[in-house]
């Protein structure tokens, strides 16, 4: 149960459909030994990557197959709180990209959704060198174009572990313009 409300005077229960079926059929967030061994982080190893989902359930699933990258990995609940917390390292660093290697951003969340993430991450100076990877259930082209305008750099259906960990890698291994 993730929410209730009341509607025309009736009370209206809002169910975590993700981890209610991840508690009946989980799914295998492990990637597989053959992506595995050719995963390389060579030169990488000062970066972290960035994950945003507003599922605790999702946020899970794309650590431990991200995992397979052996970088530091941080996370947001939201795209309002990972675009505080990017402006935060980018202060520090001055360009993001000096800490962040790559950002993994669900669509749907709550407070700032994804396609307004990559927006501001695009419009802001110190950020808009950042490596974008929406991750979604979304699929379409409208979502295609919407992926395209707001400048992120690919779009991966959710939950493949071996494709997530694949894009990841070759964003992170793409140096910044």
């Amino acid at each position: 149960l993730t929410a209730v409300t009341e509607v025309e005077n009736e009370l209206i229960e809002i169910l975590d459909v993700e981890k209610i079926l991840n508690e009946i059929s989980p799914l295998n967030a492990e990637v597989s030994a053959d992506v595995a061994e050719g995963l390389t982080t060579e030169g990488k190893e000062d970066k972290i990557i960035f994950i945003a989902d507003d599922s605790a359930v999702a946020r899970n699933q794309v650590k431990k197959a991200l995992t397979s990258l052996g970088l530091e990995i941080e996370l947001a609940k939201n795209g309002l709180e990972a675009l505080n917390r990017l402006k935060e390292i980018a202060e520090e660093y001055g360009d993001i990209t000096k800490r962040i290697g790559v950002l993994v951003s669900d669509i749907e969340m709550p407070e700032m959704d994804g396609y307004t993430l990559t927006a501001e991450i695009k419009n802001t100076p110190e950020l808009q060198k950042l490596h974008v990877v929406l991750h979604t259930s979304l699929s379409g082209v409208f979502n295609q174009a919407m992926v395209q305008k707001v400048g992120a750099d690919d779009f991966i259906a959710k939950f493949h572990p071996d494709e997530l960990a694949t894009a990841v890698q070759k964003w992170l291994m793409t140096d910044c313009e």
